[in-house]
C-alpha cells in the first residue's frame, strides 16, 4: 500500500511539472526508471510487488505504447520515459489500465473542456531576451496518467 501511494506522490510531482513547464526532467522519469529498475533487480520484484519479470514485460510494453506517438508527434520523449519508468515499478496489468485511464481522462477532458483547452496549450519560449507564449501541439500527458494510474491503483488494489 505504502508503495502505490509513493508511485502516486511522484506521479503528481510529474503532472505539477508538466503542467507548468511543458516537460518532464529526466530526473524524475530517468531517476524513477533507475530506482525501480534497481529495486526490481535488487528484490526479485517490482514496486508495487510483481515479480521483476513482469516489470521488464511491461517496459516493453510501454514502449510499444509510447514509440509511435512520440515519432508521430503526439508524445514527448518525457512522456516515453515517464511509461517506461511507471511499468518497471508496476507490471503489465497498471501499466495498460494506467494507459487506457489516461485515454478516457484525456478523452473527457477534450470533450468536457473546450473552452478551457486554449488557456492549456501555451506553452514559454524565450525570446527577445524575455518569455513569451507559444501554443503547444499537445496537452501535458502526466495528469492523465496520474488519474489513470489512481484508477487503476484502486480498482486493482
Amino acid at each position: 500500500m505504502i508503495h502505490g501511494a509513493v508511485v502516486m506522490v511522484w506521479l503528481v510531482l510529474c503532472a505539477v511539472q508538466d503542467v507548468r513547464q511543458r516537460l518532464l526532467a529526466n530526473r524524475l522519469t530517468l531517476g524513477a526508471a533507475l530506482l525501480a529498475l534497481i529495486y526490481a533487480l535488487w528484490t526479485g520484484s517490482t514496486w508495487l510487488g510483481a515479480p521483476a519479470g513482469q516489470g521488464f514485460l511491461a517496459f516493453l510494453l510501454a514502449l510499444l505504447l509510447t514509440l509511435p506517438g512520440y515519432a508521430l508527434g503526439r508524445l514527448g520523449a518525457g512522456d516515453v520515459k515517464l511509461l517506461a519508468a511507471l511499468a518497471l515499478a508496476s507490471d503489465a496489468e497498471y501499466l495498460l489500465w494506467s494507459f487506457v485511464g489516461a485515454t478516457v481522462a484525456n478523452g473527457l477532458w477534450i470533450l468536457s473542456a473546450p473552452k478551457l483547452i486554449p488557456l492549456m496549450s501555451h506553452g514559454l519560449k524565450k525570446g527577445m531576451g524575455y518569455l513569451v507564449a507559444e501554443p503547444s501541439k499537445k496537452l501535458p500527458f502526466a495528469p492523465f496518467l496520474l488519474v489513470g494510474f489512481a484508477a487503476a491503483w484502486f480498482w486493482i488494489h
